[in-house]
């Protein structure tokens, strides 16, 4: 995208290398706050005044706009380790493969539209749908790569992300219109970094299937030069086939050795 190596060149130094280190062990961090704070009385206040809620934020707690992302996805701990581990293993191979500025701005976009998402009435108050959008962007660039769910079950990432996929859908199957206003809010970086290829990748494809419907109904028939008049046989179907004209029928029939000597002779004016 030609916006974003204009804006490298200038500000590319300010980009935060290795984002998801911080992201997945802030989260880590908070985590541990919240199991810890249900023996500890009033310290789930803290982790309350983390998540992203916009009446909060008009009133005056505006650090919740940057807070919502440390919300951990559990405080199971074998859960949350696979978790953390999985969305920095993504996260860091992306960063690898567009650059550290690149990546920030596609995490900053994911979490613009999170709190555009969450501003339109949708409810989202976690990074959850955001990190969704880093499975989708890993699928697309690497559809094949293989994860072990929970380092036992193999799992290739494109089957992955149409599960989350699926799994969005049925969340919000009873709330349609806020279910499409939260998945397009947290996956526009998705959308503004992949949509035009995709779009190109679905036209390309529909003409490639009309120019070969089109080939098809105007192929060319069937050329040959020989052809049996009793079994219809020609050189095409087996190279190994001679032919000879009848001398005894009227007109030019021709037939393969096998039926040369047992067909029925053609009289008259013609076959």
């Amino acid at each position: 995208m030609d916006w974003i190596d204009k804006l490298e060149r200038k500000i590319g130094k300010y980009a935060i290398r290795n984002l998801m280190i911080y992201i997945t062990g802030l989260n880590g961090l908070v985590a541990l706050l919240m199991i810890v704070s249900q023996n500890i009385p009033n310290a789930g206040d803290i982790v309350s005044k983390l998540y992203l809620i916009p009446y909060l934020v008009t009133h005056g707690e505006v650090w919740r706009l940057v807070t919502f992302l440390l919300i951990p996805p559990s405080t199971s701990p074998i859960w949350l380790i696979f978790v953390l581990y999985f969305y920095y293993m993504i996260g860091n191979t992306l960063e690898h493969e567009w650059g550290s500025f690149k990546f920030n701005i596609y995490y900053l976009i994911g979490i613009l539209g999170t709190i555009a998402a969450a501003f339109l009435g949708t409810g989202v108050t976690t990074s959850m749908y955001l990190n969704f959008s880093l499975i989708f962007a890993f699928a697309y660039l690497f559809p094949n790569y293989q994860i072990l769910i929970f380092f036992i079950i193999p799992v290739k990432m494109k089957y992955l992300a149409w599960a989350y996929l699926a799994l969005l859908v049925v969340t919000f199957i009873g709330s349609p219109v806020v279910g499409l206003i939260t998945i397009i809010g947290s996956a526009l970086n998705f959308l503004l970094f992949f949509g035009k290829d995709i779009f190109y990748r679905i036209s390309t494809g529909r003409k490639v299937h009309q120019n070969r419907r089109n080939f098809e109904s105007q192929k060319p028939k069937v050329i040959y030069i020989h052809r049996c008049a009793v079994c219809g046989r020609t050189e095409r179907d087996d190279k190994s086939l001679e032919f000879r004209y009848c001398m005894d029928c009227e007109g030019d029939h021709e037939y393969c050795m096998e039926h040369l000597q047992t067909h029925e002779h053609i009289k008259g004016s013609g076959a």
